[in-house]
C-alpha cells in the first residue's frame, strides 16, 4: 500500500509514519511509532486515556510541540513534511491547508477584540469586504447571525464561541480539521449540537477531520474509523463499528466496559485497575501489561506488533493475545 494512502487507497490528507516525539527528562518517547492516516472527506477518531498522547498527535501536525522535543519519522499534511518545512510553507499549511478546534475557545480569543477581527486577521488573499463577508457566511453556516462580529467573547455563551472556533477553523478551506477535545468545556445539550455541526460541516466542505476524544460513544458516532491510543502508541485501529463491536485490544474492551450505559443503570463501573505506565521509566514490552486481565510472559518481554483480524486487514491491534478476546477468532 501507499504510505501517502489510507487502507482504502484514498490520498491521505494527514499522514503520520513512525512517529516519535522524546522530551527532555524521559526515559522513553512521549509518542513512540505513531503511524496514522486521515483520508480526505473522512472522520477519523483518536481516542484514550488522558496522557495517552492524542493531544500532541494532533499537534504535530501544526508542528506545535513542546520544547526540547527531538523527533523522529513523519507528518504529511496534504503531501507536505510539516517536521522539515521551511517557516514560510509551515506558515502557509498553518494558515490554508489545515486548522485546528482547541478544548477552550476562552482561551484562544483575545478578550479585548472583537470576535470579527480574530475570524479576519489570518486572512490576506482577499478584499476587507469579501473577507467579512466570508466570516459572515460562515457564523451563518455554523448557526451564528452576522451580528456576532460585532460582539466581543465575554458577550457570549461558551457554546456559541466553540462555534465561532470552527467557524475560524474555516476560513481558510483547509483540507484537514484537527478538532481537540472541542466539546470538553461545554454542557450536554451543546456538546451534541456542535458535535452534529461539526459532522454536517464537514460533509458540506468536504474537510478531512481527525477528532480527539476520550468519549468513545462520541467516536462510534461520528467516525469512519477509530484509532485507540495507549502509553504514546496506538493499541488498535480499524472502522469504528468493526472496532467497538469486537475490540481486538484488552484496553479498548477495557474503554468499552468503564463506559456508562443506559441499559446498566445501576451497576458499578468496571474501572481499569492500575495506572498507564510513568514517563520517567522505560518499557520492554507492551504498555498495558501491567494492567491487562490476559498478559503472560511475552508481554513483559516483547512490545507487540500490529496485527490484522482474521479477514479483516483493515483492522489491527498491537497485542500479543487478541485471539483470546470474546467475540475474536484465532489469528491462526
Amino acid at each position: 500500500m501507499n504510505p501517502h494512502s489510507t487502507p482504502g487507497g484514498t490520498p491521505a490528507a494527514l499522514d503520520i509514519q513512525g512517529l516519535r516525539i522524546t522530551l527532555p527528562g524521559t526515559a522513553r518517547p512521549v509518542l513512540d511509532g505513531v503511524d496514522l492516516t486521515v483520508a480526505a472527506g473522512e472522520t477519523v477518531s483518536l481516542v484514550g486515556e488522558s496522557g495517552s498522547g492524542k493531544t500532541l498527535t494532533s499537534r504535530s501536525a501544526l508542528r506545535l510541540l513542546p520544547a526540547g522535543a527531538t523527533t523522529e519519522g513523519t507528518v504529511r499534511v496534504d503531501g507536505t513534511d510539516v517536521l522539515t518545512a521551511d517557516a514560510d510553507r509551515l506558515r502557509a499549511l498553518r494558515t490554508g491547508t489545515v486548522a485546528m478546534v482547541f478544548q477552550d475557545p476562552r482561551a484562544a480569543l483575545n478578550p479585548l477584540r472583537r470576535i470579527g477581527d480574530f475570524l479576519t486577521e489570518s486572512v490576506r488573499t482577499t478584499s476587507r469586504a469579501d473577507t467579512r463577508a466570508r466570516a459572515a457566511e460562515l457564523l451563518g453556516a455554523v448557526g451564528l447571525d452576522a451580528a456576532v462580529l460585532r460582539k466581543y467573547p465575554g458577550h457570549v455563551s461558551g457554546g456559541m464561541l466553540q462555534r465561532v472556533m470552527i467557524a475560524a477553523a474555516l476560513m481558510g478551506d483547509p483540507a484537514l480539521l484537527l478538532a481537540d477535545e472541542p466539546t470538553t468545556a461545554l454542557d450536554v445539550t451543546t456538546q451534541a449540537e456542535v458535535v452534529a455541526l461539526i459532522g454536517r460541516l464537514r460533509e458540506r466542505f468536504g474537510t478531512a477531520l481527525l477528532f480527539v476524544t476520550h468519549d468513545l460513544d462520541l467516536a462510534a458516532a461520528i467516525s469512519d474509523r477509530v484509532y485507540v491510543m495507549y502509553a504514546g502508541r496506538i493499541a488498535e485501529h480499524g472502522p469504528a463499528k468493526a472496532l467497538f463491536d469486537r475490540p481486538r485490544h484488552p484496553y479498548t474492551a477495557a474503554l468499552l466496559a468503564s463506559t456508562p450505559r443506559l441499559d446498566t443503570a445501576g451497576e458499578r463501573l468496571k474501572a481499569i485497575e492500575g495506572r498507564p505506565p510513568d514517563l520517567r521509566t522505560a518499557l520492554t514490552g507492551c504498555a498495558f501489561a501491567a494492567r491487562c486481565p490476559i498478559a503472560t510472559e511475552v508481554c513483559d518481554e516483547r512490545a507487540p506488533r500490529q496485527r490484522p483480524a482474521p479477514g479483516r486487514p483493515d483492522h489491527h491491534a498491537a497485542c500479543h493475545h487478541s485471539d483470546r478476546l470474546e467475540g475474536s477468532t484465532a489469528d491462526g
